[in-house]
């Protein structure tokens, strides 16, 4: 099996072929997802939630980052590992952003590292990815700045605030990310915006018109404790097995059956 890279996704998303990405968080799950077909591991901040129980990701460090996505690439052999830069490890400065990738890169062995914020954050993304770091963008609903934005909420609804997540994403793609996550955005909008872009967008909470679609795993396997978002499906109410029900998650995208348009924002 041929490993994922950054010209990978770029090509399917010119040949109209669906990305799957779900997170992971150590190395069992890690080397499920990757056997199961998954083209995409994220390895998110959502740990802060889903593995250490809090009620946001803003607790989560760059170490702790940098662990789990050590643990899961020791279970995977073919799909591109993506570690997040949690809240405070690159907001501060280019330069602290810059040494937080490398740390994530080197100690965690991520292929590409991901981070929140428009516009705002376009320099640092030019700073990292012309330094040769690639990097996956994150608008819309910026879980790291939940408490800023209101809650978590649908965001883009309102045309100043569509026009401003439009400008996000291209300056984003201007600056040199290679993808953008596009969080609970009506998919009209994430539509429109997917189809400027020429790189890769990966919905979640963002309709079915995205290049791809990313869930967290808990979620997608029902055994959050807590309640899941709109937008997720419990993938295990018609499987057997997680593997069958990660596959399914991964032909469902595929075939863009996933998401439906209950799991999509208007």
């Amino acid at each position: 099996m041929k490993p994922v890279t950054v010209s990978t996704l770029s090509s399917m998303k010119a040949a109209g072929e669906k990305i799957a990405m779900l997170t992971a968080y150590d190395y069992s799950f890690g080397h499920l997802v990757d056997q199961s077909g998954v083209d995409v591991i994220l390895v998110g901040d959502s740990l802060g939630m889903v593995i250490q129980g809090h009620d946001t990701p803003v607790p989560v460090t760059v170490d702790d980052c940098a662990y789990h996505c050590r643990c899961v690439s020791r279970g995977v052999e073919r799909a591109m590992i993506i570690a997040d830069l949690p809240f405070g490890a690159y907001q501060a400065s280019i330069e602290q952003a810059w040494t937080n990738s490398v740390h994530l890169m080197q100690a965690g062995r991520a292929h590409m590292v991901k981070l929140e914020g428009g516009e705002l954050m376009a320099e640092t993304i030019d700073h990292i990815t012309s330094r040769g770091i690639p990097v996956c963008g994150h608008i819309g609903l910026t879980p790291q700045s939940a408490h800023q934005l209101g809650g978590f909420k649908v965001q883009g609804r309102e045309p100043d605030a569509a026009k401003r997540l439009k400008n996000d994403a291209a300056a984003q793609q201007e600056a040199g990310a290679s993808m953008i996550v596009l969080e609970a955005v009506p998919a009209s909008l994430a539509k429109d915006i997917s189809e400027s872009l020429d790189i890769p967008t990966i919905g979640i909470g963002a309709g079915v018109h995205c290049d791809g679609q990313v869930l967290v795993l808990q979620d997608m396997l029902g055994i959050y404790p807590k309640q899941s978002p709109k937008f997720s499906r419990n993938f295990m109410l018609d499987n057997d097995d997680i593997g069958a029900a990660i596959e399914d998650y991964v032909a469902s995208v595929k075939d863009s059956r996933f998401p439906a348009v209950e799991h999509s924002f208007k």
